[in-house]
């Protein structure tokens, strides 16, 4: 879809945004983007990643404020709907939606909307504010479910999961340490703090991609959350363990580099192009013991039965603990969809347990804050009689509780 100029020359032909000047071309871009979004059904990372490309001559301040506005549009679109008086399947004009969004948060580039009226805006957000699917915009039947499974607990999270996500960097200790890596960024005034040994917290952005730390694989982007799952599985030098979900392969990584890259990991997938996208970051990551497997069928699995001293099972989920960093999931999510995640989940902690070898253990993770999909899976697998594992230790990280992801993982060993 592109831009409707209906309110183009309304605009001022720049808009100040801090140092940067925003032009109608940028409006335009993010109101295409958003509207692929919501109306083609297009990934948001993608939507963005096409408006930046199409834009070379943009500063990387102007590409962050784009980025920023079409994430912020998706993420709010029921709300921003609702205070035009319309509904996410109304007919709608795009700049209205970016306009209403910068009247609420009052950036100075609000005014440049005449257009929209501020009083009335917020006179309709007074009046809406009390319903909260409305507010923290998303679909009532998630806003039911998250009530029904969280109790007290769901209020806060959503309020957590509209929030902005915060970059956070994984440091290959293989190649380099966390001192090391922060004083090469600060040549490209890229500025952050520790979390961890191996966790920088980023909170001065630059283009991390283009620098030499990144290409030389000194650091792999991986939400603090999502760090902590390797270490969980207790993995040693040396050892056999099986990533049976492995995608791109970032807590793969993550266990090569616990595991002093020595030992062996298979990486198995359903998906040949995700695995493809593991074998070239492990090549820039100096990784050799990471093997990985499409898996083809039932029998993929069968030949590793009883193999690994540590399995992991990052399973396929909701994904509702990462709304912040893909808020377009609340929008492509429904009961359907989420009913059959958890029967595969089921098919997983039945099926690929098997692989875990007696005397190992294995790790089911989830980036999902539904009980549903994590402890009471796991409850639910243990008690169908046709197992033999015990928990041994089980991790629940709201996003409210430290500012990152959610995350579910636990710990089990046969019994």
């Amino acid at each position: 879809m592109s831009f409707n100029f209906r309110h183009a020359l309304k605009l001022t032909s720049h808009l100040i945004y801090g140092m940067s000047k925003i032009t109608t071309q940028q409006v335009a871009a993010i109101c295409t983007a958003a509207a692929q979004v919501l109306q083609e059904g297009r990934y948001a990372d993608q939507a963005i990643e096409r408006q930046i490309k199409a834009h070379p001559h943009w500063s990387f301040e102007e590409q962050g404020f784009v980025a920023e506005q079409i994430y912020a549009i998706v993420r709010s679109y029921r709300l921003l709907c609702a205070l035009l008086g319309k509904t996410p399947s109304s007919s709608l004009e795009w700049e209205d939606l970016l306009g209403v969004w910068l009247i609420l948060q009052d950036h100075p580039l609000g005014k440049q909307f005449k257009f929209l009226n501020p009083a009335q805006i917020r006179t309709a957000y007074h009046n809406i504010v009390e319903q909260r699917a409305i507010r923290e915009s998303i679909p009532d039947w998630l806003d039911e479910l998250g009530a029904q499974e969280l109790g007290d607990q769901w209020e806060p999270i959503l309020k957590a999961l509209n929030e902005s996500p915060r970059l956070v960097l994984r440091v290959n200790l293989l190649k380099t340490d966390l001192p090391a890596l922060q004083q090469q960024l600060q040549q490209f005034n890229i500025l952050g703090i520790p979390l961890a040994e191996d966790a920088f917290l980023i909170q001065q952005r630059g283009k991390l991609y283009s620098t030499p730390a990144f290409q030389n694989g000194w650091f792999e982007v991986q939400d603090y959350s999502s760090q902590q799952v390797a270490p969980f599985l207790q993995v040693e030098p040396g050892m056999r363990v099986i990533d049976a979900c492995a995608g791109n392969g970032g807590k793969a990584l993550h266990l090569a580099a616990l595991m002093q890259n020595k030992g062996q990991i298979i990486a198995l997938d359903t998906d040949a192009k995700k695995l493809e996208q593991l074998r070239l970051r492990a090549r820039r990551a100096g990784v050799n013991i990471i093997e990985t497997r499409v898996i083809e069928s039932t029998k993929t699995i069968k030949r590793l039965a009883q193999s690994a001293d540590r399995l992991l099972l990052d399973v396929p989920c909701s994904g509702l603990g990462v709304l912040r960093r893909n808020p377009d999931a609340r929008w492509r999510l429904n009961s359907e969809q989420l009913n059959s995640m958890k029967l595969l989940q089921q098919q997983l902690l039945e099926t690929y347990t098997k692989m875990c070898r007696p005397g190992g253990k294995l790790v089911y993770a989830t980036c999902s804050i539904l009980p549903s999909e994590n402890h009471l899976q796991i409850e639910k697998f243990l008690d169908s009689g046709r197992t033999s594992f015990r928990v041994e230790a089980s991790k629940t990280i709201l996003p409210q509780d430290e500012g990152f992801d959610g995350f579910f993982m636990s710990r089990l060993i046969p019994a």
